[in-house]
């Protein structure tokens, strides 16, 4: 059975041969620059990635082609890095390096201190309100954002082969953009004090999604690709860890709908296409409206977060949607725990997510820097020796 084939047995919500495998088919089931270096060291194997970071604020790269077979990856990823023209983007001084996203926040990194970029630089935050304001937002040069997208994916299809290949997205969610483009505390008060402006803005960034996935689909259709993608990936975190982060009310009346409306675009123009979301946290009670929306697939499903208990949400939501994710915790085991213990959850889940299909393994998030080497491969042969 090929990787495409056994994806899409999954997906369909049958079992397959094994367990479907996803290492670095999205920008959130990947692992960070040093912890694969680590990992492929402790093995013997090539420490090289791919030439493009495909997202430096996470440190997130892509492994060589040759490792990903080796390693039994499923997944293949498509779609723009994070940062539009890195190199030509990043400013350096001294032993900090600074860069801009596409929304315009500034991100700071520094050499020999700091793991991860991080967020410096909101563009709305110093005015009194959103409303008004999102002229104040300067975003790349579309067409030469898109001619650098799809000279991207035209070397990024080279290694396509047949495996499940995975459409991803360019930028982060509605909320999660909004958060950085206003800053944190001022959004919040905004979700209460000028929503109207909160809505305009993810707007805004509704249509600008809009517009990649046409960017993306368009490609596909010129270059006789577009049924080999299997997966369109997007993402929000509308969880914390013990709820949402807004009331669910407030969500299904402003994010929700806007994420159906994108979705279903997408769909009618795409639709061999599965949609992925990926959510952390705790949002349970907002499952069923993100399946009305359109999500097919959800992950990480982090379900060391309140209510969101694996054999529950099996149980419940297994026949309607496909769970990407929640094979190992990473906030605790994967970081924390022995190879044992690495092992023994890992076996655990998929004895409870396995069986009918509709599960591809992957840890709950990203492969960290605080992972050891040792409980990458624990997880990685438990997988091998179990899946079946």
């Amino acid at each position: 059975m090929t990787s495409r084939e056994r994806v899409l047995k999954s997906l369909n919500h049958e079992e397959a041969d094994c367990v479907p495998y996803d290492l670095s088919g999205t920008t959130v089931t990947a692992i960070t620059i040093n912890a694969y270096q680590k990992a492929m060291k402790l093995r013997g194997l090539s420490t090289e990635y791919n030439p493009e970071i495909v997202d430096h604020i996470q440190q997130i790269i892509i492994p060589t082609e040759e490792n990903l077979v080796k390693l039994k990856s499923d997944t293949r990823r498509i779609g723009a890095t994070r940062i539009f023209q890195y190199e030509k983007n990043k400013r350096v001084e001294g032993d900090v390096i600074t860069v801009y996203d596409y929304y315009g926040c500034k991100w700071t990194f520094q050499k020999g201190k700091d793991i991860y970029f991080n967020l410096a630089g909101s563009p709305l935050k110093d005015f009194e309100t959103v409303s008004g304001n999102l002229d104040k937002i300067v975003r790349p040069d579309w067409k030469e954002y898109v001619d650098d997208l799809e000279a991207c994916m035209n070397r990024q299809i080279l290694s396509a082969g047949d495996y499940c290949l995975i459409a991803d997205r360019n930028t982060a969610g509605f909320t999660e953009n909004s958060l950085r483009i206003r800053g944190y505390e001022s959004w919040f008060l905004d979700t209460m004090l000028d929503l109207s402006g909160v809505e305009a803005l993810l707007d805004l960034i509704l249509e600008d999604k809009i517009n990649y996935w046409d960017a993306v689909i368009d490609w596909a259709i010129k270059t006789g690709n577009e049924r080999k993608i299997m997966v369109i990936s997007e993402c929000d975190d509308l969880g914390a860890q013990d709820c949402t982060i807004l009331d669910p009310d407030v969500l299904r009346a402003t994010v929700i709908p806007r994420m159906k409306t994108l979705f279903s675009h997408v769909k009618k123009r795409l639709p061999t296409a599965k949609i992925f979301l990926h959510c952390c946290g705790s949002i349970r009670p907002i499952i069923p409206d993100l399946i009305d929306a359109g999500v097919e697939i959800l992950n990480p499903v982090q379900f060391t977060a309140r209510d969101m208990e694996l054999k529950g949400l099996k149980r419940d939501f297994g026949k309607d949607i496909t769970f990407w994710g929640g094979g190992v915790d990473t906030q605790s085991t994967l970081n924390h725990g022995t190879p044992q213990q690495v092992r023994d959850e890992v076996c655990r889940i998929i004895d409870l997510m396995a069986p009918g299909g509709g599960f591809v393994f992957a840890p709950v998030h990203n492969v960290q820097e605080d992972v050891p080497p040792e409980n990458f491969w624990a997880m990685w042969d438990a997988l091998q020796e179990y899946n079946v």
